[in-house]
């Protein structure tokens, strides 16, 4: 146990914004995985439903500062993509049933437009400092050798 006043006040508001913390990260990790359930048995409803409680409890998080912005952007793309697998899952399944048969597509040439050039990025111009005169070296007396 710390003895100093300041250290034992540090120790006390750690413990208590560490509980805060372990409630956020809790709530974000059952929201994110309630997801991964529904999607793994199937069911988009729920899923779809599950995943906006999900993404608002990872941007909780990131407004506690237990999550960094960009972790969390790539965790709810990931679970978005996730969602959106299920559904196109299902709905081939759905379609593979029924085999349809496309007709081939007609060629047809291309016209070529005249496109322009964008034209070339000039290299950025370094901005010249304007040159000071160089300093003149003081005058430096002549000394004189005395001969005795």
């Amino acid at each position: 146990m710390p003895i100093i006043k300041s250290a034992a006040k540090r120790m006390r508001q750690n413990s208590k914004r560490a509980t805060i913390n372990n409630r956020y990260r809790k709530q974000m990790r059952d929201a994110i995985k309630q997801v991964t359930t529904d999607v793994a048995n199937g069911d988009k409803k729920s899923a779809s439903a599950n995943l906006s409680l999900a993404q608002k409890a990872i941007d909780k998080a990131v407004k506690q500062g237990i999550l960094h912005k960009n972790t969390a952007s790539r965790r709810k793309a990931r679970l978005a993509k996730l969602v959106e697998s299920t559904s196109s899952k299902s709905a081939t399944k759905t379609t593979a049933k029924k085999p349809a048969k496309k007709a081939p597509a007609k060629k047809t040439p291309a016209k070529k437009t005249a496109t322009k050039k964008a034209p070339a990025k000039k290299p950025a111009t370094k901005k010249t400092a304007t040159k000071k005169a160089p300093a003149k070296k003081p005058a430096t007396k002549k000394s004189t050798k005395k001969s005795s």
